[in-house]
């Protein structure tokens, strides 16, 4: 399994960058949206809830892309491809207040009427980048 080097660890772990997330539709055509991006040490993490489409799609077929891109600069970025490794509702709560402290710069998120966080676990199988080595 790739790992990603420090500095593109930080890139998705420490910096308010996002991400274009590709997961496949039933009929195969790529399913693309915008989320916020974290790094465990071993994962992609994306936190997502219980109403998007993307959820499903990961769920059927566990082949995902992910490119992150610099806030400040798109020609400075890192891509993922790898599968998801885990689905689960245990600690999305805390860590969206996390990311919504490293996005937003606050340590709260209130959650929709029927409203459930998920976090996706993603083992990468490819990295690479530009300028974030």
């Amino acid at each position: 399994m790739p790992k990603l080097t420090d500095r593109q660890a930080a890139f998705l772990h420490e910096e308010p960058n996002v991400a274009v997330v590709a997961a496949l539709r039933e009929e195969g055509t790529p399913h693309l949206t915008v989320v916020w991006v974290d790094w465990d040490g071993e994962h992609v993490v994306l936190n997502l809830n219980n109403f998007r489409a993307k959820l499903e799609h990961l769920r059927r077929d566990p082949r995902v892309s992910v490119l992150v891109l610099d806030r400040n600069d798109p020609y400075r970025w890192v891509a993922i491809e790898g599968k998801v490794a885990e689905i689960t509702t245990e600690g999305a709560y805390e860590h969206i207040v996390r990311q919504a402290g490293v996005y937003f710069g606050r340590d709260d998120y209130v959650l929709q009427e029927g409203e459930e966080r998920i976090l996706v676990k993603i083992e990468p199988e490819r990295v690479e980048g530009d300028r974030v080595e």
